[in-house]
C-alpha cells in the first residue's frame, strides 16, 4: 500500500514526536538521530523537541554531528568541493560512535562528549564530557547520518524533493547536491528511517504515514 501523507504544523511535529520518543521503551538512554540536508534544517527540529521531551519527563542532549568532522586534511584531501568525500570522508563516524552512541549502549557509562572538533578553527573544542542520567535522550542533527550502521533507537529523516532542495540549497553549495542524490540512491533513508518528514516548505511540513 502507498503511505499516506498528512500535513502537519511545526509544533504539533514536535509534540507527536515527542510523545513517540518518550513512550520507546527498553535502554536506558534512548539515541534519536534528526537526519537531514542542511536545506531541511534538521537542527532545527531537534532543538523544538527538546523542551516537549523535558516536560515530558526526559532529560535531553543535544549535539551536532558538524561537530563530528574529520580533520581538514582528511576531509578536504581531494579539494573543498569534491562530492564523493563528502559523501563518504567528511563525518568522523567512528569519533561519534566512540564518544556519543557507544557510552549509551545498554551497560555504557552515559558519559558523552558533545562536540569533538571546530571545523571553521579546524581545532578540537576540548569540550567537557557530559553525563546523560538514565532515562535521557540524545538528539543528534546531522546529514547524511543513515546508512554508516550508526545505532539508534528511533530516525528520523527530513525528506526534500530534488526541486527543494536545489532552491534552498545556497549557490555555494550546490557542489553537494550529487552526494544528496548518491545519498537517496544508496541509503535511501525515505525507506530506512523511522519516521519520514516531507520538508519542502519548513512552515508546512507533511508526517508521511506508512500502512500497518
Amino acid at each position: 500500500m502507498t503511505p499516506s501523507v498528512r500535513p502537519i504544523t511545526p509544533e504539533r511535529l514536535a509534540d507527536e514526536l515527542a510523545d513517540r520518543i518518550a513512550a520507546l521503551p527498553g535502554t536506558p538512554w534512548l539515541r534519536v538521530a534528526v537526519d537531514g540536508a542542511p536545506a531541511a534544517c534538521p537542527g532545527a527540529l531537534a532543538d523544538a523537541l527538546c523542551e516537549p521531551l523535558r516536560l515530558r519527563g526526559r532529560p535531553v542532549l543535544r549535539v551536532s554531528a558538524g561537530d563530528f568532522l574529520r580533520p581538514a586534511s582528511l576531509r578536504l584531501e581531494y579539494g573543498r568541493q569534491d562530492p564523493d568525500s563528502y559523501y563518504d570522508g567528511w563525518l568522523d563516524s567512528g569519533g561519534l560512535l566512540r564518544e556519543v552512541l557507544a557510552p549509551l549502549d545498554p551497560g555504557g557509562s552515559g558519559r558523552v562528549l558533545p562536540s569533538l572538533r571546530d571545523a571553521a578553527s579546524d581545532r578540537a573544542t576540548r569540550a567537557p564530557y557530559t553525563e546523560l542520567p538514565p532515562g535521557g535522550v540524545l538528539l543528534l542533527d546531522g546529514a547524511l547520518l543513515l546508512g554508516r550502521w550508526l545505532p539508534f533507537e528511533l530516525t528520523v529523516h527530513l525528506a526534500l524533493t530534488p526541486g527543494a532542495l536545489v532552491r534552498r540549497t545556497p549557490p555555494e553549495e550546490h557542489w553537494t547536491l550529487p552526494a544528496y542524490a548518491r545519498y537517496d540512491a544508496e541509503a535511501e533513508p525515505t525507506g530506512s528511517a523511522d519516521v519520514v518528514v516531507r520538508a519542502d516548505d519548513p512552515r508546512h511540513p507533511a508526517l508521511v504515514e506508512r500502512p500497518g
